[in-house]
């Protein structure tokens, strides 16, 4: 039971990334640090509806 996910910046709330996960055992929201291409620098990148 793997949903896609997508993944925003967390300085300029563009979305970037999309990504699979698994609802039944990780149930909290994910949170990486990824490249932003519009920042060009590595910032947080959380879970979005």
């Amino acid at each position: 039971m793997r949903e896609i996910i997508t993944l925003a910046c967390s300085e300029c709330k563009r979305r970037n990334y999309t990504q699979t996960r698994n609802k039944k055992t990780k149930t909290d929201k994910l949170e990486i640090k990824k490249y932003c291409k519009f920042c060009k620098k590595h910032t947080l990148h959380k879970e979005t509806k």
